[in-house]
């Protein structure tokens, strides 16, 4: 079932490069007590993710935080060495949070979920972006086919 406005975000554990290697990060406390904007893409470096998606949001980060958002975080099923790859390609290291989903988990807990094994890409999360208002979601924006519309940033913030 797809998460909907007014649920509460699943704690799920994620894997991801920290100064020390490998670390966990909570969905859990990664939302608790803030105001954060996660967005989702099928894939680091893909075209429209790397080209429009997550510039968008490195872009409008100031106009996010003026708008009350305490976080900006990007998620993808990729694993956490590709995640932090494309940060560092995409300059976004302490704007815009990566999450790798590297085994979908989170993914699947959001009921978010694709199967792009025809583009060669195996299981992959939809494309959406979502507003969480301590843990709880207040704005869901999903994309249909390989469309960048409702989940850009700049559609995001016309909902803030």
């Amino acid at each position: 079932m797809t998460i909907q406005v007014g649920d509460k975000i699943p704690d799920v554990t994620l894997k991801r490069l920290g100064a020390d290697g490998m670390e966990e990060v909570s969905t859990g406390e990664l939302f608790a007590g803030k105001k954060v904007v996660m967005f989702a893409v099928p894939g680091a470096f893909t075209p429209t993710c790397s080209a429009k998606h997550m510039p968008g949001f490195v872009n409008h980060a100031e106009e996010f935080a003026a708008k009350g958002i305490d976080k900006l975080a990007c998620m993808s099923v990729n694993d956490p060495f590709v995640m932090q790859a494309w940060e560092k390609d995409q300059n976004s290291a302490g704007i815009v949070e990566v999450l790798p989903d590297g085994n979908g988990d989170l993914t699947k807990a959001l009921g978010l979920e694709m199967d792009g094994s025809g583009f060669g890409l195996g299981p992959r999360s939809k494309r959406f972006a979502l507003v969480a208002d301590n843990g709880v979601v207040t704005e869901l924006l999903v994309e249909e086919g390989g469309a960048l519309d409702v989940s850009s940033a700049e559609n995001v913030l016309s909902k803030l």
